[in-house]
């Protein structure tokens, strides 16, 4: 039961970071290899102003979440448009995006070390033990686990059943017929990659509450957040949330019972099996199903 109750943390965790590169490469057609680093950039910054003015993390959302969509929609429109516009001639948006945003990884990554160097940094909040159903839990942890299941499933019903969300996923699904009922594809794409980088930055928030981090760890939330949308299949939230639970269960499952240092080459041996079994996800492609 220990080890459920800590899968379930890491897999809302993590079905959380998923959702916003699920928004930015589902929607977008952005493939972000530096989502990580605004993760991690997110947990610095909650890291910083609890340190330094003692402010609760869960109001430091409210200061990371608008940052981060702000920054995100920038980079956008600077970085990604000019691929945008240029893909529609050569239709290489996802190669090119790999390359632009493969430079910003190591260029944030680079920002982070001047500022924090390579140590890792964690804070203290709330690291109180909970008996929940006889299962002693740190109540941090729990916070997190219940941001991230609130923050996803608002999500994806915001998605499912709202106008912005029919507009969404026809974005998603054929951008090329949503031009023919008006829709402005490039602005809806450019507010969903803004989306998936606020996502990113509560992610980083929630992380931040009970994980140690550096300011190389932004790999490991990209690799970890890629495997679950192609888990959960491209596009799709649900599948996104489901997928990010049973990676957070398998990678505990081995740590209590296996080895610990075998959980990150247990998250690749998934990916690989998935990828050769059925790469096109365990609930197949779409926005919403």
């Amino acid at each position: 039961m220990t080890s459920l109750m800590i899968g379930l943390v890491l897999g809302g965790t993590y079905a959380l970071a998923a959702l916003g590169l699920t928004m930015q490469y589902g929607v977008a057609r952005i493939m972000n290899l530096a989502y990580g680093e605004f993760v991690i950039s997110a947990a610095f910054a909650t890291f910083v102003l609890f340190s330094s003015i003692n402010l609760n993390p869960l109001l430091a959302m409210f200061i990371v979440a608008p940052a981060a969509f702000s920054i995100s929609y920038f980079v956008y429109a600077i970085l990604m448009a000019p691929l945008v516009k240029r893909s529609k001639k050569k239709g290489n948006l996802e190669n090119d995006s790999i390359l632009i945003t493969f430079g910003l990884l190591f260029l944030v990554q680079g920002i982070l070390l001047v500022l924090f160097g390579a140590d890792f940094a964690s804070y203290n909040y709330l690291n109180i033990p909970v008996n929940v159903f006889g299962i002693t839990i740190a109540a941090n942890r729990l916070i997190a686990f219940g941001l991230a299941m609130i923050l996803g499933l608002s999500l994806y019903c915001l998605v499912a059943y709202s106008q912005w969300g029919i507009t969404l996923r026809a974005v998603a699904t054929k951008p090329e017929n949503a031009r023919l009922v008006g829709i402005n594809v490039d602005r809806v794409a450019q507010i969903a990659f803004a989306i998936g980088g606020m996502l990113a930055a509560l992610a980083g928030v929630v992380i931040s509450m009970f994980q140690t981090f550096t300011a190389t760890s932004g790999v490991v939330f990209t690799m970890k957040a890629l495997i679950v949308v192609i888990m959960g299949g491209v596009g799709n939230f649900m599948g996104a949330l489901i997928s990010g639970l049973i990676l957070g269960l398998a990678e505990a499952t081995v740590s209590t019972y296996v080895d610990p240092g075998l959980t990150l080459a247990s998250t690749y041996l998934i990916f690989l099996v998935l990828l050769l079994w059925r790469p096109q996800g365990l609930f197949g492609k779409g926005v919403v199903k």
